[in-house]
C-alpha cells in the first residue's frame, strides 16, 4: 500500500470535545463559512489532511490557543446538503506535534506541524497485551447505566482492542482536558488505563460506583 504524503503545513479544526485518533473515523458537519473554505481548499490537495486539534485555555493571536498535538485524518467520504452544507468523514492518519501557527490570508488556520515520534500511528493495528475484556465491560456497562446511556452492546463485544477502546475515547462525553489526555497517551494501553481511570473518578463522583472495582 502506497504511503500517504504527510505536509508539512496543514490546515487545522479547532473543535472542543472532537477526538480523532489513528486508524479512526470522525464524521465532521461543516457548516461555517471558514470551515467550508477550508473543506474547499482541502478537496484541491492529493492528500486530503485536515489536523484536528483541542483549543485550550487562553487566546492567541490568531483565536483560542490550541493544544500542541493533534491527530490529522483524511477525507474519505463526504457528501453536501442542498443548503450548501457538507457532511464529512475523516480517517484518522497520524498525531503530529504544532512547531508553529502560519500566518496567512485564509479565514481558517494553518500550522507547521512535525509528525516525528508517531511513527507507529502510521503502522499496523495496536495491540493490549493487558486488557481484561470481561471486567472492562462490567465497568463500562455500570458506566453507562449511571448516566443514562445506551449502545450496541453486541458490536462493542465483537470489536477488536484498539477498536474499542478508542471509538469509546471518542464518543464519550469527557472534558476536553481529559479528551486530550487520551490522545496523548503513548499506547493503546496507556490510553485504556486513562479511559478506565475517567471513568472510575466519573461514577464516584456522581455516586455511581460499588465497590472498589480496577481494572489495570
Amino acid at each position: 500500500m502506497k504511503q500517504l504524503h504527510l505536509p508539512d503545513v496543514i490546515p487545522v479544526f479547532p473543535l472542543p470535545g472532537a477526538l480523532l485518533l489513528p486508524r479512526a473515523r470522525l464524521p465532521l458537519h461543516l457548516f461555517e463559512p471558514r470551515y467550508l473554505a477550508m473543506f474547499d481548499d482541502c478537496l484541491k490537495t492529493s492528500e486530503r489532511v485536515i489536523g484536528m486539534i483541542q483549543p485550550s485555555r487562553g487566546d492567541g493571536p490568531s483565536g483560542p490557543s490550541l493544544y500542541r498535538i493533534g491527530c490529522a485524518g483524511r477525507v474519505t467520504q463526504f457528501s453536501e446538503t442542498e443548503d450548501g452544507r457538507y457532511m464529512v468523514t475523516l480517517a484518522g492518519i497520524s498525531r503530529f506535534r504544532i512547531k508553529r501557527e502560519v500566518e496567512g490570508f485564509t479565514p481558517y488556520r494553518r500550522c507547521e506541524v512535525s509528525w516525528d515520534g508517531f511513527e507507529a500511528d502510521r503502522g499496523p493495528e495496536e495491540r493490549d497485551a493487558g486488557f481484561k475484556r470481561g471486567p472492562f465491560m462490567e465497568l463500562l456497562s455500570r458506566y453507562f447505566a449511571a448516566r443514562g446511556l445506551s449502545t450496541d452492546w453486541d458490536s462493542l463485544k465483537e470489536a477488536d482492542d484498539e477498536l474499542l477502546i478508542n471509538a469509546l475515547s471518542m464518543m464519550l462525553d469527557l472534558d476536553p482536558e481529559d479528551k486530550q489526555a487520551l490522545l496523548e497517551a503513548p499506547s493503546l494501553s496507556t490510553r485504556r488505563e486513562t479511559l478506565v481511570t475517567l471513568m472510575e473518578f466519573a461514577m464516584r463522583a456522581g455516586g455511581g460506583m460499588g465497590g472498589e472495582d480496577k481494572l489495570q
